[in-house]
């Protein structure tokens, strides 16, 4: 019979046994909180993704903007809505501009595609915009039941060609915004206007505001379109229309060609 007092064969009563059972318990801990934290990373990324989408997501105006500064800034209906998704889980946004008057005729159209950065990238959502093939097929898109939009399938064949990448951030703690990016150094190649390249600027906040700023340059770095003096800021249509959509600002006469080409990109197509 073996006395109560003599230690099991497995040693774990000895101070090497103890100091084993440590480690392994340690090991274990590390592991488990190595595979939370990639977990947790993995929900995020995505997490980030579908937070920008949201915020992107519905009509907005630029109109209060106009009202301060109606010699630099229009008031411009911008909507965006869901249009596709991806294979690899990347939301595809259709998107268009226009002018509040004429919803019915944008000036700009859009395909976003919205998906994590890069896991080498120090930023947290990638937005990429793409020319559309067939524009006219696609104009008030959001406006319209779904049964008569392109659908899902379609809109993946009709995403022409890459335009602009803005690679976004979460803000930091004590400002206003949510993310905040800008396309990489040096642009895109654009040739509207008399620009050779262009690049973007996007600020998301809170309370659901969208802050555009689209600018060309020519090759000597002079800007040749868009706003000069800082972003277009476009609020949601409950957070703008806290007038009425009818005012004397809004019958002023119509602006000329001139600068609304300043201004922004018309379609090229």
């Amino acid at each position: 019979m073996v006395s109560s007092a003599e230690p099991s064969s497995s040693g774990s009563g000895t101070p090497s046994g103890r100091a084993r059972g440590l480690v392994l318990k340690a090991l274990l801990l590390l592991g488990g909180a190595l595979l939370l934290k990639r977990m947790r990373k993995s929900a995020t990324r995505w997490d980030h993704a579908r937070a920008v989408t949201n915020s992107l997501v519905g009509e907005k105006f630029s109109r209060e903007q106009a009202r301060r500064d109606p010699d630099d800034y229009f008031n411009i209906r911008m909507v965006t809505c869901p249009a596709t998704e991806m294979v690899d889980s990347s939301r595809v946004l259709y998107f268009e501009q226009a002018f509040w008057r004429t919803p019915q005729k944008p000036f700009r159209q859009r395909f976003y595609m919205v998906k994590p950065c890069p896991k080498e990238m120090k930023c947290d959502v990638e937005l990429s915009s793409y020319a559309i093939r067939d524009v006219e097929e696609y104009k008030n898109f959001c406006d319209r039941p779904k049964g008569q939009r392109p659908q899902p399938e379609e809109v993946i064949g009709d995403i022409a060609e890459h335009l602009t990448t803005i690679h976004l951030s979460r803000c930091e703690r004590g400002k206003r915004c949510l993310y905040e990016g800008s396309s990489p150094p040096g642009g895109f190649p654009n040739t509207w206007g008399g620009a050779s390249y262009c690049s973007s600027d996007l600020t998301i906040h809170r309370n659901g505001e969208v802050h555009t700023w689209d600018r060309g340059y020519d090759e000597e770095g002079n800007q040749v379109w868009g706003p000069k003096t800082g972003s277009y800021e476009f609020k949601p249509a409950r957070l703008s229309n806290n007038g009425d959509m009818f005012s004397p600002l809004d019958s002023r006469p119509i602006f000329s060609l001139d600068k609304m080409e300043s201004s922004f990109v018309v379609n090229e197509q």
